[in-house]
């Protein structure tokens, strides 16, 4: 059963969130929350696999709460989604490096948006394909960061290659193939990865490869 925490200030769409996710045989939802400080008691009250937090919200927004979240090494389990309806700006870029798994736009479709939560509660990145389009745009225009280009240097070869494969958006199982290794190696080479790079998840290995110019778009 995947459990989830909604968190949003506006209760019609909470409602209709919990509607379409209760419905499932397989995913509960198990607390909401009107504020992102609520939805941070309630994630420490409840210990959900998925936080879905509006990345805009009156006291403390999506962002502030997914730091709050990450920050917090009993709810290492907890995956973050912030649900958006402005598309790519700065609060994606600051959410990602706060630590959120991913992001869905709220004109999901209603089969997406529950693919994309049995994603998220396997630990996979998450991003909505409208904003994958916008970020890689975003990192056409911008030089690689030398600070994220010095966190590489203690990754070895293998473990570049296969944080360039997950910032393809390849699976463990397909970086195995395209590696010539067995998927435990693969699963391996990505864990030390994001250990090394104090990344929480393989969102921020995305993030992290495009900053360092590890891989670039196109």
């Amino acid at each position: 059963m995947i459990r989830v925490l909604l968190a949003d200030d506006q209760p019609l769409i909470r409602s209709g969130f919990r509607a379409l996710l209760d419905a499932e045989d397989d995913i509960e939802v198990v607390a909401e929350a009107g504020d992102g400080r609520q939805g941070v008691a309630l994630a420490r009250r409840h210990l959900p696999d998925i936080a879905l937090l509006d990345i805009r919200m009156p006291g403390a927004d999506g962002i502030e709460a997914t730091r709050h979240i990450t920050a917090d090494p009993a709810l290492a389990s907890v995956h973050v989604v912030i649900l958006t309806n402005y598309g790519l700006d700065e609060y994606v870029f600051e959410a990602l490096r706060a630590g959120a798994a991913g992001f869905l736009v709220k004109d999901i479709q209603p089969e997406d948006f529950l693919h994309a939560v049995r994603v998220a509660a396997r630990g996979d990145a998450l991003l909505a394909p409208s904003i994958t389009r916008k970020l890689i745009d975003r990192y056409v225009t911008q030089p690689p960061r030398p600070r994220a280009g010095a966190l590489l240097i203690g990754l070895t070869n293998r473990e570049r290659e296969a944080v360039a494969l997950v910032a393809r958006g390849l699976s463990n199982d397909q970086i195995a193939a395209r590696m010539v290794i067995s998927p435990v190696t693969a699963k391996t080479h990505v864990n030390r990865a994001m250990t090394k790079l104090r990344a929480r998840d393989r969102a921020q290995l995305v993030i992290a490869a495009y900053e360092s110019g590890l891989v670039t778009p196109g």
